[in-house]
């Protein structure tokens, strides 16, 4: 199992090279327009959404977007743990673990609030398995989200016919990709 996890995640790295980073922001757009007209998103309070690396669907400026109308919950690395912090703004971001830019607003532990919850990862297949990049930092927190709606956010390259599995891994509501 590892070693089939290991060589998915060598494989999709192989295809992310083949993209220039000005397409995978166009490619970003198009999944966050798709994003943005789910029902469930639309519905949402308060979403949990991730600072994007570079490799990942960029989403910058979409947290900027909608920060002002809705609570953004972002992660903030923390030994091998995510927690949750409220978004309040650029000027309160530092660089955090895997030089990610983190929020420093206020702890957030109430869970069960968070309607829709944005989940990046390595691959994806179509019944909703993911596939991170193998801390578990994810792992540990989707049990948490028990009654968020869990959208998965991909390029198309990271969509493949099946993530290998474990019986604790947490299936994605939906898969959005473009």
């Amino acid at each position: 199992m590892k070693e089939r996890k290991k060589e998915l995640r060598k494989q999709i790295a192989s295809e992310k090279t083949k993209y220039s980073a000005s397409l995978l922001k166009a490619l970003s757009d198009e999944i966050l327009t798709r994003l943005e007209a789910q029902p469930a998103f639309k519905e949402a309070q308060t979403i949990l959404l991730y600072h994007s690396m570079k490799d990942e669907v960029h989403t910058h400026s979409f947290i900027e977007k909608w920060s002002k109308r809705k609570t953004i919950i972002l992660p903030v690395v923390v030994g091998d743990v995510l927690e949750l912090r409220h978004y309040t703004g650029t000027e309160d971001l530092k660089p955090g673990a895997y030089g990610i830019a983190e929020p420093t607003g206020e702890l957030f532990t109430d869970y069960e609030t968070i309607d829709f919850a944005v989940i990046p990862g390595v691959a994806f297949d179509l019944s909703g398995h993911r596939l991170g990049h193998g801390k578990g930092y994810y792992d540990k927190l989707l049990p948490k989200l028990a009654t968020a709606v869990k959208a998965g956010i991909c390029f198309p390259f990271q969509v493949v016919e099946e993530v290998p599995t474990e019986p604790f891994d947490i299936l994605m509501d939906i898969i959005i990709t473009k």
